[in-house]
């Protein structure tokens, strides 16, 4: 069983690299985003089916263990969890896990509202125990939703706000809508200005 490897990384395809360790070049399927000729150390998980043996390399065994939860929801195979990996921030993953937010997690490729709803069914007792350390998701406020809500009526997407809506959230945990709305829009307008 291999465990890690550490190379160059020969090509870059959809979804996969060759990586070149002593010579021999192995296919790792990765949600990481690569560049050709770099040197990476990736952990690996082995998936063995009837027909195939595939590697999947990770940077952090945080990813790696995001991954093997994934997988182990009723429906989502690999190549499932390769895309809501590689379509979702790992600590967005784990707040919309965390809150209960499907919508965000249907985002991704190839994931539906009932996946997205069995993955949080499945993997929301886990956020917070031993199996992730991704910090308090305990401290999300109920104002995310709705903020999240009415920037998606004025035209934006919802993964392109996320990341800013929970900073803003958890700067000001006492704020509610209508404050978070104004200060919101003036972060995307100061982010388009760089």
């Amino acid at each position: 069983m291999i465990g890690k490897l550490q190379g160059n990384v020969d090509y870059v395809g959809d979804g996969y690299i060759i990586l070149m360790v002593s010579g021999v070049g192995y296919k790792v399927f990765t949600p990481e985003y690569l560049t050709p000729k770099s040197t990476v150390a990736m952990w690996i998980e082995t998936v063995v089916r009837e027909d195939s043996i595939r590697l999947f390399g990770f940077s952090n065994l945080q990813s790696q263990n995001l991954f093997n939860q994934l997988t182990a929801v009723s429906g989502v195979g690999p190549k499932l969890a390769l895309a809501v990996m590689g379509a979702i921030k790992t600590d967005t993953l784990m707040s919309a896990i965390a809150t209960g937010d499907a919508k965000t997690i249907a985002t991704a490729p190839g994931v539906g509202k009932k996946v997205a709803e069995k993955i949080i069914v499945e993997l929301k007792s886990k956020i917070g125990g031993t199996t992730f350390d991704f910090g308090d998701t305990s401290t999300t406020s109920a104002a995310l939703p709705d903020l999240l809500a009415a920037l998606e009526s004025l035209g934006y997407r919802r993964l392109d706000i996320i990341d800013m809506a929970q900073k803003l959230v958890a700067a000001n945990p006492d704020a509610d809508v209508s404050k978070l709305v104004p200060m919101a829009l003036k972060e995307i307008s100061g982010n388009k200005q760089k």
